[in-house]
This record gives structure tokens, sequence and C-alpha cells, in this order.
């Protein structure tokens, strides 16, 4: 589903390749693990594959095609989803209108984007209650969850998750590991995580271990 072939990238000023080469293929119903220390690429390589950056030179291919020939906006709406370790909710809506927007920006209309949102929160565990509380009154277990819920909205297959466990801790940490490797196993999502988490690792299917820029399995 996703390949990279010969990724570079270097910063605009910069005379260093921050990813060198970066060759690698990942495959619906696998999570895929990154590993890596700060500062090795882990993040950047994320960022091209979402579409928010382009490689110096290389092609990132999902189903075929070069996505640098295709309208990144769209991309970023329809074919690839983020989750990020500060769950970036909007703080002034509820869990359910978080879910919702996206998909009223997608043109769902309100009654049937409410109905789909409801049953993405009940699929990782958030309940109506909890679906219209703000994001200051959940938990940060329950905050991630309802940004795993937002990602699925959009019905992108592809989850790319920056430091998802980041914030957690181990019970949560396991919960929505558990999560992920469901969407990946059971409904056929390609979860791509970047993380310092070991406990990650053990558990992926995939694992890529990033440092100086280079990606080796």
């Amino acid at each position: 589903m996703f390949k990279l072939e010969n990724v570079c990238y270097k910063y605009k000023k910069g005379t260093m390749n921050v990813l060198k080469n970066v060759c690698a293929e990942m495959t619906e119903g696998k999570v895929h693990a990154v590993m890596g220390p700060s500062g090795s690429g882990k993040t950047t390589l994320l960022s091209i594959m979402a579409g928010l950056d382009r490689p110096t030179s290389g092609q990132v291919l999902l189903n075929g095609e070069d996505i640098a020939g295709t309208d990144l906006d769209r991309y970023r709406r329809e074919s690839v989803s983020m989750i990020f370790q500060a769950f970036q909710l909007f703080p002034l809506l509820t869990a359910l209108e978080n879910v919702c927007f996206p998909l009223e920006m997608l043109g769902v209309l309100k009654t049937d984007a409410t109905k789909r949102a409801k049953e993405l929160l009940a699929s990782v565990g958030i309940d109506e209650a909890k679906a219209a509380r703000h994001p200051s009154n959940l938990s940060g277990g329950e905050q991630q969850r309802v940004a795993i819920a937002r990602a699925l909205s959009t019905g992108a297959k592809v989850l790319l998750a920056d430091e998802p466990t980041g914030n957690l801790d181990g019970a949560n940490t396991d919960a929505v590991v558990e999560i992920l490797r469901h969407l990946a196993h059971n409904e056929g999502y390609c979860v791509i995580i970047v993380t310092h988490n070991p406990e990650i690792a053990e558990v992926a299917d995939v694992t890529m271990r990033m440092r100086d820029g280079v990606l080796s399995v």
C-alpha cells in the first residue's frame, strides 16, 4: 500500500540530508513501528508520508501512485490520517463534535456525521456521556481514543501516529496500542507508528529503526 523509494530530505538552508535514501514498504493489515533516538529523522519521515513536506529526492507511493503528483490537500483529507502525542483536539468542541468535524468538512450531512461519530467513539470505548464532554474533562487516555476516532472518521486507510502513547500511563498505553492493533489486524488499516516506546516495537508486526537519517529493518 505505502512505499518509499530512495527518499532523501534536507532542510532548505541545510547541506546535510536529514533522510538518506530511505526505502521501505508498509502494507495494510499490519502495525509498523519506526524506532530511533531524538533527531534521527523519524518525525521528518512521518511528515513526508503525511504530505506535509516534500522529499528532496525519491518517491512516496500510495497504491503505486507518487503522491507528489496528487492534490496533497485532498490526500491529507482522504488518504492518510494523523494521530498526535498531544491529541490536538479542538478544546471548545465536545468529543462528539471533534469527530463530527472532519466528516462535515467532507460534506457529510450533520445527522449522518453525528451517527457515524457516535459509532466510531463507541468502537474505541467512549460512551455517549463521555462523548458529550469537552477534552479538558476527559483523561489523557480518553482524549487519545477520541483522537483515534477522529482519525478514522475520514475513511483513510493509512494511520500515521506520532508518539501516540507519549503522554499516557501504562494502562492507557496498552489500551491505545490494542486499538491500533485491532484496526490493522481486523479492519485492514495500514498503521505506522513513530515511537520511542519499546513496548510498541514488541507488539508491532514490523519494526524499523532510524538512525542518522538511515532506516533499517
